[in-house]
């Protein structure tokens, strides 16, 4: 997983209506039902099946550091599925999505005009037919590239062209990302 995949999934994952599990006997009780056993769980997390029998009864309590991040990871990835599609097909259909982001930006434009790559630190809304772009992309297994010049693109329309209001022969470079944040 990338940045934007990670940032995408962040965003979905905060408009979750109840918190997910935090304990790990809890979060193993919420994987095993919904893997429906314990040997599942055990192959999905590359444990014994009886160590998850172990969590499962309160007998265990601490996972190891890798463990726990990969018991957070997994019970993040289904916590909730309807309320996360919910909130995807509403960005990608109606709100579309929010982009902030601190990254280097160069451009390709009209003779005479400045194309000097400078760090931007940049929060704007992108339409929905942006957002669904992202969100299909993200599902098809897009890698984080795809993923970025999909935001490019965007930001590049909407930000910098101004929905076609200026700087029509322009072309966003966008590079040496510090980091990037959506939210719905």
């Amino acid at each position: 997983m990338g940045m934007f995949d990670d940032s995408l999934d962040k965003a979905v994952a905060n408009r979750t209506t109840k918190p997910a599990p935090k304990s790990a006997p809890a979060q193993m009780r919420y994987l095993v039902k919904q893997l429906k056993g314990t040997r599942p769980v055990a192959e999905l997390l590359g444990i014994s099946q009886r160590t998850v029998e172990r969590y499962v009864r309160n007998q265990i309590k601490r996972p190891r550091p890798e463990l726990a991040a990969r018991l957070t990871q997994e019970v993040g990835r289904r916590w909730q599925p309807r309320v996360r599609e919910r909130a995807r097909r509403q960005a990608a259909t109606s709100t579309g999505i929010v982009i902030e982001t601190r990254a280097r930006f160069g451009f390709t434009a009209a003779p005479g005009s400045t194309d000097d790559a400078r760090i931007r630190l940049i929060t704007h809304h992108l339409p929905p037919a942006y957002a669904a772009r992202l969100f299909d992309a993200q599902t098809q297994g897009a890698t984080d590239r795809e993923l970025s010049a999909i935001a490019a693109e965007g930001l590049q329309e909407e930000y910098f062209k101004d929905r076609g209001r200026r700087a029509a022969g322009l072309s966003v470079e966008f590079t040496d990302i510090d980091y990037v944040e959506f939210d719905l």
